[in-house]
């Protein structure tokens, strides 16, 4: 089946029916979803046992997929959002049962003066979108978004409910990573972690490495529509627009325009499979550590239509069963990019392509390779 692609990269002899699996996908994958381009990287103890990527990085299949090819991840960013505002936990600039207030007091404002670090990291702040729709160029003016926000009364009472906030969370966590640590989360990632390819805010020196997407065909199912999933997803302004690729990919939205590899993610995602440690260095005390992945809250989601477990980020694969069979944690994205980590075993996978589903959580080309995966660990 691997002969039909030019599939390259490597592959433990363990694995081969992981790689079949992704050849699969490309000329047989799930729901007529055949790849455009994609990669798989999984590591075990912080060593790469797969790593495959094939395809073409342009919508004309002119320009060829490589281990240096950047493709934007949308939501699956914010897995390493989630490990940039424990870091800062790690140094002792931040607290995830401080207020978020105690930073930032104007947050505070309209019932909001409770909402702890941890409530804004797990979607229980009420603040999924806009409370009234917004030109969608607001969203490349960061001090205009912020100030929105921070006057805002939430959708719910806060700490009550979750409800998944799309882009909204990534501008709050940002606004108090700054705060606490005096840096951006893009500039912490290219200075802490400056060796995995993974950028919060492209360079415009780097755009030519980006792969092009290739959008999905229908909309993402969200159930019945009311007032939160409509400015949550719906609205005219819900996510940026208006400006232009070129400076989207510039700007920090770290819970939606991450650029990466699968490789920079996968090592990213050690961290939390190999009990804090990035390849041997340390980043996370098992304390530390615990706090990030422990269950914030359980139940139905307000903006997604599923029952969703989150620790202070992450999503945790209790009930939802789309990252493997095992306990593990992670992240999909907007169209099918994914990274997880299981613990138990000491790995971890990340998952990215350039033709997009409608899939927001569970996309069924990763869910494939990923049972290959396990059956073979």
């Amino acid at each position: 089946m691997t002969d039909a692609i030019d599939i390259q990269g490597s592959c433990d002899p363990r694995f081969a029916a992981v790689k079949d699996a992704f050849a699969a996908n490309f000329t047989e994958a799930p729901e007529g979803l055949n790849e455009q381009a994609a990669r798989f990287s999984v590591l075990v103890e912080g060593e790469a046992v797969v790593d495959l990527w094939a395809g073409h990085a342009d919508t004309g299949r002119t320009v060829p997929f490589t281990d240096t090819t950047l493709t934007p991840v949308f939501s699956t960013g914010k897995a390493v959002m989630a490990l940039l505002i424990a870091t800062a936990v790690e140094a002792g600039e931040l607290d995830y049962e401080q207020t978020v207030a105690s930073l930032w007091p104007e947050f505070g404002a309209a019932g909001k003066q409770d909402v702890t670090v941890a409530q804004l990291m797990s979607h229980q702040s009420g603040l999924p979108g806009f409370d009234e729709a917004a030109d969608p160029a607001i969203w490349f003016d960061a001090p205009a978004v912020l100030a929105r926000l921070a006057a805002q009364a939430p959708m719910w009472e806060p700490g009550t409910a979750s409800g998944y906030h799309p882009v909204t969370v990534g501008y709050l966590a940002n606004e108090v990573f700054r705060r606490a640590t005096g840096r951006t989360m893009g500039q912490a990632l290219r200075e802490d972690f400056a060796d995995l390819d993974l950028w919060i805010g492209l360079p415009e020196s780097e755009h030519g490495r980006v792969a092009q997407m290739r959008k999905p065909s229908a909309a993402p199912n969200l159930g019945t529509i009311d007032r939160i999933k409509q400015a949550a997803f719906l609205d005219r302004g819900s996510a940026p627009g208006g400006r232009g690729s070129t400076e989207w990919r510039k700007m920090e939205i770290p819970s939606a325009n991450m650029h990466a590899t699968a490789l920079g993610l996968a090592r990213m995602l050690g961290v939390v499979a190999n009990g804090g440690a990035l390849e041997g260095r340390s980043v996370l005390s098992s304390g530390v550590l615990e706090q990030l992945t422990r269950e914030r809250i359980h139940g139905p989601d307000k903006v997604l239509p599923y029952t969703i477990s989150w620790a202070a980020g992450l999503m945790r694969n209790e009930g939802l069963e789309v990252f493997g069979p095992g306990e593990s944690w992670g992240h999909y994205g907007w169209g099918g990019s994914m990274a997880m980590a299981d613990p138990s075993k000491r790995l971890s996978a990340a998952y990215v392509m350039n033709r997009q589903s409608p899939h927001i959580i569970g996309d069924p080309r990763p869910r494939r390779l990923l049972a290959a995966l396990y059956a073979a660990l």
